[in-house]
């Protein structure tokens, strides 16, 4: 007679590894890239193809100070996923110092010196973000416009980009000045300024149905991708519904008060890398919230702060600084909305 053998208990379900969460992660990235890539050249392939070398490097050279082994922590994933979720934020053609010192400060900074994968307070991505972004303000007025757009000149191909990257300057024919172009949330602010109703803003060629040309598409993508992370169980889903719902419950009403003065709820949404971070970035297991309700009021405080910092900042998208903040916050979320133990708090 056959007989079958079973392991003693506990019976669990195997874990995912961190290398196959951190690749599913990236694979869910891979539709927003392409569609990055269709509308604003190859310039971001080559972006994260370089943050992901120095985030490596950095890596490698700070596990061998630590005395730690190569490896199993060059191979998790983790490294190239913190520097392609960088790439994402940065303008296609940012010269390659900004990839550098951007990787220094996730890697070396924010990861390493907090001890490592699992250890860290901050995300590494949004660190290395905000570092640039007040290092290098110049660089980040740099953004290419989308592919098909009336009046502009096509984004640069592979050659242009590479020289771009690696100089910091354009090969003839392209120039800075005619080839530069403002974000959707750039021109928002800028023309808003000016005097210019949204109706107006909106039709100029830069926008698209609901957000901003090649924006409103790239960001379908990662909310895709997102989705796939949702179905694999791989993110919760109270991040990213508490910040998109927010962000579209507090614009409603101001946009139905006054059209012409508050931008539509989606555009919001699709416009800047709000999308991506709700579903890719705020959704970190390690620098965010781990309880239920702590995570769905980590994500409305993201959405809050974003709107904020756009409304009244000096940077027309606020996502990393909002989830830095956000990530502060965290412990002191958890630690109030701890599900309370069965018995716990009651008298005898």
């Amino acid at each position: 007679m056959k007989t079958f053998g079973t392991a003693p208990a506990p019976h669990l379900p195997a874990r995912r590894s961190v290398r196959s969460v951190m690749g599913l992660v990236l694979l869910a990235l891979v539709p927003g890239l392409l569609a990055h890539a269709w509308y604003f050249g190859p310039g971001i392939v080559i972006q994260a193809t370089l943050a992901t070398a120095f985030a490596l490097a950095f890596e490698a050279a700070m596990l061998r100070a630590r005395g730690k082994p190569l490896r199993p922590f060059l191979t998790d994933l983790s490294a190239p996923l913190t520097a392609v979720l960088f790439a994402l934020c940065v303008p296609p053609l940012a010269p390659w110092w900004v990839a550098a010192i951007g990787m220094f400060a996730a890697i070396v900074v924010a990861k390493q010196l907090f001890g490592g994968l699992g250890q860290n307070l901050f995300n590494p991505a949004m660190v290395g973000l905000a570092v640039v972004l007040l290092a290098f303000p110049r660089e980040f007025t740099q953004w290419l416009p989308p592919a098909g757009l009336e009046g502009a000149i096509a984004p640069p191909g592979w050659l242009a980009s590479l020289r771009a990257v690696a100089t910091g300057e354009l090969p003839l024919p392209w120039e800075w000045d005619t080839l530069a172009q403002a974000t959707p949330l750039d021109a928002v602010r800028t023309l808003g300024t000016q005097g210019a109703t949204l109706a107006e803003i909106r039709g100029a060629p830069l926008f698209g149905d609901f957000g901003g040309r090649g924006w409103e598409w790239i960001a379908n993508f990662f909310a895709l991708g997102g989705l796939f992370l949702l179905w694999k169980r791989v993110i919760p889903w109270q991040v990213p519904v508490a910040t998109l719902g927010t962000v579209l419950l507090l614009t409603l009403p101001f946009w139905l008060y006054d059209p012409d003065l508050h931008p539509f709820p989606l555009q919001h949404v699709f416009s800047g890398a709000l999308v991506l971070a709700a579903f890719f970035i705020a959704t970190d297991p390690v620098s965010g919230c781990t309880t239920p309700r702590g995570r769905l009021l980590f994500g409305a405080g993201v959405a809050v702060l974003t709107l904020a910092i756009r409304r009244w900042g000096s940077f027309p998208d606020g996502v990393a600084f909002a989830v830095l903040l956000m990530n502060c916050a965290a412990p002191w979320l958890d630690a109030h909305t701890r599900p309370r133990i069965l018995g716990e708090g009651r008298a005898p």
